[in-house]
């Protein structure tokens, strides 16, 4: 147990804290704030609750900015090395532990737990060790600590070791595997992820799917959940803050240059958009998606000429090189498709791979159809964020084995992500939906996908984490 005890009632512990920091040529060190959840709900609480963020530095201009002292208050940044961090990150959290729960190996080749996974373990041990280190030393007596993704699966029981007076949660942004897929890590391993988790209080999900699937793999592999609590808080989208972001003047701006390269049909009238927003992950299923696009323009030759599809595949984790490999897939198919089917005055696939949320939002409020299709997804705010703001009502085309399908299925089209033929089917009933119950769909879907915005989300968790006997 700590020896002396530090002054803070609530901690976040998170791999990316909410900011960075780059450095230009000259030293200077230039702050970036981030969004989301947890910002949300930290801004939530007060200035006066005692809060403190703990992060890792995940750049040149992170660590620089620890070294010099430079920070922000209620925020801490670890200096982890950084080929530790690189092994613990890269190497263990996103290609293992991600295509774990994503269900993504390609199991003839992968994943082989050789000797230099086992070094690499030994790294995620000790960036583990240091956030929980870190929470040790600077959480008050009996304060809240809520934990946060996969990257930290082994904090609350290494912290659970050095602070036994705290009240410790945990929460799992993305899904978690059937037992069977679990089982693929080697037993010692999975053991530790779940005997790591289980020295919280409470663990949060973002469905009952996926806390149903915890618990199946805490039974068949631990002997139970123990003492520890399992509940379910399904993020929500922030409708004041996107409906005001979206009707801003850069949102215009691109809402118009996004109506000049889609253009009008042979006879003047508007086109269609089928619309989908995503990283280049590899479980957001960007490669069906174009594929389906494609069999929509072979099977309902009528759309040629009158639908784009606008797709937006913004750059994910191209330190690794399937994902690089990824991209340039969906990039060849794009252009594929646009060489095969395309006309003088009519792109097929409008694709943008430059990261920008005003174009983001543009789309948004443009799109006649939003196509989800991940292969699997802890949620996807995606789907939630569409619907709220829609200028003219957004048929959802959703998979089921997106999270938010738990919430938002009954009013969107369900597709199974696998099947190209039969998403290709649900574009065209989705572009031929009178627009009475397109609007109407719309409406429940932005009620569902509102329930609980990011601020209430974390509000929950923590009075959930505070309250003995809450689920």
């Amino acid at each position: 147990m700590a020896s002396a005890h530090g002054a803070h009632r609530i901690l976040v512990a998170s791999n990316r804290g909410p900011v960075s920091y780059s450095l230009d040529e000259t030293g200077e060190l230039t702050p970036r704030r981030g969004g989301g959840g947890l910002v949300s709900g930290l801004s939530a609480i007060g200035p006066d609750a005692g809060a403190l963020w703990v992060c890792s530095a995940l750049g040149d201009g992170d660590r620089e900015a620890v070294r010099r002292g430079v920070g922000e208050d209620g925020v801490r940044m670890l200096d982890i090395d950084a080929d530790v961090h690189a092994d613990a990150y890269n190497g263990i959290a996103n290609s293992v532990l991600w295509f774990v729960h994503h269900l993504l190996y390609q199991t003839p080749l992968e994943p082989v737990f050789d000797a230099e996974f086992r070094r690499q373990w030994a790294s995620y041990e000790t960036y583990n060790r240091a956030f929980a280190r870190a929470l040790a030393d600077e959480a008050a007596e009996g304060a809240a600590v809520l934990v946060q993704d996969y990257h930290l699966t082994l904090v609350p029981g290494m912290l659970r070791e050095l602070r036994p007076d705290l009240r410790i949660g945990h929460f799992s942004h993305t899904p978690w595997a059937p037992v069977d897929y679990f089982r693929m890590l080697p037993d010692d391993i999975a053991e530790q992820v779940l005997h790591g988790m289980l020295g919280a209080d409470r663990l949060g999900f973002l469905t009952r799917r996926w806390a149903d699937a915890f618990t199946a793999c805490a039974d068949a592999l631990v002997g139970g959940l123990g003492g520890t609590r399992v509940g379910v808080h399904g993020l929500g989208a922030d409708a004041d803050f996107l409906r005001a972001r979206a009707h801003q003047a850069d949102v215009g701006e691109r809402m118009a240059a996004l109506r000049e390269q889609i253009g009008r049909g042979p006879d003047g009238e508007r086109r269609r958009t089928v619309v989908r927003v995503d990283r280049t992950e590899l479980s957001k299923n960007i490669v069906r998606g174009l594929l389906s696009f494609r069999q929509l323009l072979e099977d309902e030759p009528a759309w040629r000429e009158r639908v784009v599809h606008v797709a937006f595949a913004y750059p994910s984790r191209q330190d690794l090189a399937v994902y690089r490999d990824y991209t340039a897939e969906v990039q060849r198919l794009a252009d594929e498709i646009n060489s095969r089917y395309g006309t003088p005055g009519w792109t097929p696939v409008v694709l943008h791979v430059k990261d920008d949320f005003a174009r983001s939002l543009a789309a948004y409020r443009l799109a006649d159809v939003a196509l989800v299709n991940p292969v699997r997804d802890g949620m996807n705010l995606v789907a939630k964020e569409v619907p709220v703001v829609s200028d003219e009502g957004c048929v959802l085309v959703l998979s089921r084995e997106a999270g938010a399908y738990e919430e938002l299925g009954e009013d969107a089209l369900t597709v199974n992500p696998y099947d190209v033929i039969g998403t290709a089917r649900a574009l065209h009933e989705a572009l031929t939906m009178p627009a009475g119950e397109r609007a109407e769909r719309t409406k429940r879907l932005a009620a569902a996908a509102t329930a609980l915005p990011p601020a209430q989300w974390f509000l929950d968790q923590l009075h959930a984490l505070e309250a003995p006997t809450a689920g």
